[in-house]
């Protein structure tokens, strides 16, 4: 495994900012963490390169401990923190050679990584003379400059314009693509609040919510998933048996009172049979609707719960 967390606790006194977070990353997957603001992405993030130490739990980066092997961790892991801590008097290509040297590695991987993440027109400027799109390209070209197997970006795209958002994602999806020889490349885990990033980049998808994960899937999964959910509000009370009869319904959840969630094997809209077993069965509808089981529903359901 890339990554491995095993019941991670961070406390602020009384505030638990994670709360036994446990989830593995293997090598060469792409991951996007998501959840809303103030859930403990950050957090989570800056234990797993060693800057901040959690109140509980352990992890591993490629193997290495975080509380015990911090420097091993910090060779391997490339980090775009969310605010992009860039010298902006300096040029681009200056400040790029000097982290080389703090990392002792040739001015190669300078040219290498300058040429990767599209800078090649922009190196002879000041950092801070650059848009925002490509001071996150200077960032991201840091975080790639020792070759990391490992690469741990915090919200890489907040506040980018649609073209700087498209060229990033690129950027971060070319990082991730598995070597012509067939090995894998690098290991990604982003963190975002945008559903678009992880559909754009990422194999897989974590949702974390009050510093506990609510959801870890395969996106291929999200998108095979031809589940229909209808909700339906009754004038009376109906036994899930009878509900079961609908033609193609799978499950029955009764959320509260008479509001039933009716699960359905297919895509096509089955709000119409709903209606038909009311009629039958002589029940007045009270509200019924189709929900949505994208990403972006499931974000809202699972990030609004009480």
């Amino acid at each position: 495994m890339a990554i491995k967390v095993s019941n991670i606790t961070k406390e602020y006194g009384s505030q638990k900012a994670l709360d036994a977070i446990s989830f593995d990353v293997k090598r060469g997957e792409v991951v996007g963490l998501l959840g809303p603001n103030g859930a403990g992405k950050s957090t989570l993030l800056k234990i797993l390169t060693t800057y901040l130490q959690a109140t509980s739990g352990n992890a591993r980066v490629n193997r290495f401990d975080v509380l015990s092997e911090k420097k091993q961790v910090q060779k391997s892991v490339g980090y775009l923190p969310e605010h992009n801590p860039l010298y902006l008097e300096m040029y681009v290509k200056e400040y790029l050679l000097f982290n080389a040297r703090v990392h002792g590695v040739s001015k190669n991987n300078v040219e290498k990584v300058v040429a990767q993440t599209g800078l090649l027109t922009e190196c002879y400027k000041k950092i801070g003379q650059l848009s925002k799109g490509y001071r996150q390209r200077v960032g991201i070209a840091n975080a790639l400059l020792h070759n990391p197997s490992v690469l741990i970006l915090d919200e890489p795209t907040t506040g980018l314009d649609p073209n700087q958002l498209l060229e990033i994602r690129d950027l971060i999806k070319s990082a991730g693509k598995p070597h012509p020889d067939g090995t894998p490349g690098k290991t990604v885990l982003l963190s975002t609040h945008i559903m678009q990033e992880v559909e754009a980049i990422c194999d897989r998808v974590i949702i974390i919510n009050k510093g506990k994960i609510v959801l870890d899937k395969n996106l291929n999964d999200l998108k095979n998933n031809k589940e229909q959910i209808v909700e339906v509000e009754f004038d009376y009370r109906v036994e899930e048996i009878a509900l079961q009869k609908i033609p193609k319904a799978k499950k029955i959840e009764n959320s509260v009172g008479f509001v039933y969630q009716i699960y359905f094997d297919t895509e096509a809209d089955m709000r119409s049979s709903v209606f038909d077993f009311a009629h039958d069965n002589g029940l007045k509808i009270l509200q019924l609707h189709q929900k949505n089981t994208s990403l972006e529903q499931l974000f809202v359901e699972l990030t609004t719960q009480k």
